[in-house]
């Protein structure tokens, strides 16, 4: 496929301005700060993505949210895929909701679609793409762009970048030709000698060689992973009921919330009366904030009661209109004005139906429905000493961190964000996803 004028003038200007950089140092470029805080002990942080051991332990690093689709599975399964890992040794963490863990796969994936990029420019578009990813604070989970974007810019990519720096590593040890050697289940092999080492022994010398900007994916005919019915690496600790959600946080001298919001979205609050809460036990205060009433107390049932207990008044705004039926008017209005931005048709549809021996017409609609979540949107924080904790399910870890910061008064760098898991959400935990569509 053809490339945008965008990424040619995103890549163009970097590359004019002496920046044609590898694929090494576009997502390495944080590597030092990425390995301080995602490496411990002996591990190895060969890129921003994968970690080796000395035990052969292979860490796929997923900057992702789960939320019931399986991309901590799916992920790590196509960055292992391309590495030749050995299955049964790769973990997953999640990334840490931090600059050196924004991701510029997502921001090459998004922006530049299926697109394909010169190879001359690829290391460039990755570090445009990067910064792009800092600036906005990306680390998103949405849009279906997980596997698309991310697995394909980047789990595979980082998969394949880090079999090449191990065998760089191996051919150096051996002073044999890499052309000679071969890998599987992660291991190096060197058949006309015989010699053969893990990637845990070959790490730390891998981590210094710097990989060239695109490398030979595999064809799917050699795929031993990708493919396959793999068991989720998360249903263990959610079956045992060891996963620890947001909702079960829990902190010395912890207050619990309960919140009424608007009925209709965008609706505001224009008349609550809390002195009908006064002698209540639990230390027990409403506060008004934006679309709703909440009222805190030292445990969630007293919060409940009180809040129950409290009259709001709500004005609906321009959303009390909408219904189903007026979502409905309003896609038939938009189909028979067309004009779709994008025309997303393949083939001659209209000179096929009509040569067809028989048209079957029928139209199919539900109502609108909501992103309930079987675990209620939260999120526990806990200000001290000029510091800021922060436990919940996010789908934008690292843009909830920075919009904790903004809120707090804080630097960033006071503010910790501790990743949960959480019960779905399909857009309801994302509060940047609509920032990024309007900088878009």
């Amino acid at each position: 496929m053809p490339l945008t004028r965008r990424a040619f003038i995103v890549g163009g200007t970097l590359a004019g301005g002496g920046l044609l950089l590898g694929y090494a140092l576009s997502p390495f470029s944080n590597l030092k700060r990425a390995s301080s805080l995602g490496a411990t002990g002996d591990e190895v942080l060969l890129t921003t993505w994968v970690k080796i051991a000395p035990d052969d332990t292979v860490t796929v690093i997923v900057p992702h949210s789960e939320m019931g689709q399986g991309i901590h599975t799916s992920l790590p399964m196509m960055l292992a895929e391309e590495l030749d890992a050995d299955w049964s040794r790769v973990r997953m963490e999640q990334a840490p909701a931090d600059p050196a863990f924004a991701n510029g796969a997502l921001a090459r994936g998004y922006l530049l679609g299926e697109y394909e990029i010169p190879a001359s420019l690829s290391g460039t578009t990755d570090f445009a793409m990067r910064k792009v990813a800092e600036f906005m604070n990306l680390q998103i989970t949405g849009g279906s762009l997980s596997v698309r974007a991310t697995g394909v810019a980047g789990m595979r990519r980082t998969g394949a970048a880090a079999r090449w720096m191990l065998l760089q590593a191996a051919a150096a040890a051996w002073a044999v030709p890499v052309s000679e050697l071969t890998t599987e289940k992660g291991r190096v092999h060197h058949g006309a000698s015989g010699r053969s080492a893990s990637y845990g022994e070959l790490a730390s010398a891998a981590a210094k060689f710097d990989p060239p900007a695109d490398l030979p994916l595999k064809p799917p005919e050699r795929y031993a992973i990708v493919g396959r019915s793999i068991p989720r690496l998360d249903l263990p600790a959610k079956v045992d009921g060891s996963a620890r959600y947001g909702i079960d946080t829990r902190l010395p001298d912890m207050l619990f919330g309960g919140v009424r919001a608007s009925p209709v979205f965008g609706g505001k609050v224009t008349r609550f009366d809390p002195s009908v809460l006064a002698g209540r036990r639990g230390g027990v205060r409403a506060l008004e904030i934006p679309g709703a009433v909440a009222v805190v107390a030292d445990n969630y049932w007293r919060a409940k009661q009180a809040l129950d207990a409290l009259t709001v008044e709500f004005s609906a705004g321009p959303g009390a209109s909408h219904s189903s039926q007026s979502i409905f008017e309003g896609m038939e209005a938009a189909l028979q004005r067309g004009g779709l931005k994008k025309d997303w048709s393949f083939g001659d549809a209209d000179g096929a139906l009509r040569g067809a021996a028989r048209v079957v017409e029928a139209t199919y609609r539900v109502p609108y429905l909501a992103h309930a979540c079987m675990e209620p949107v939260n999120c526990t924080v806990w200000l001290r000493d000029g510091k800021l904790d922060v436990w919940g399910g996010f789908q934008d870890g690292l843009g909830a961190r920075v919009s904790a910061a903004k809120h707090a008064g804080l630097a960033l760098e006071r503010v910790t964000l501790h990743h949960t898991a959480k019960g779905a959400a399909f857009g309801r935990r994302g509060s940047t996803l609509n920032y990024l569509e309007r900088a878009i």
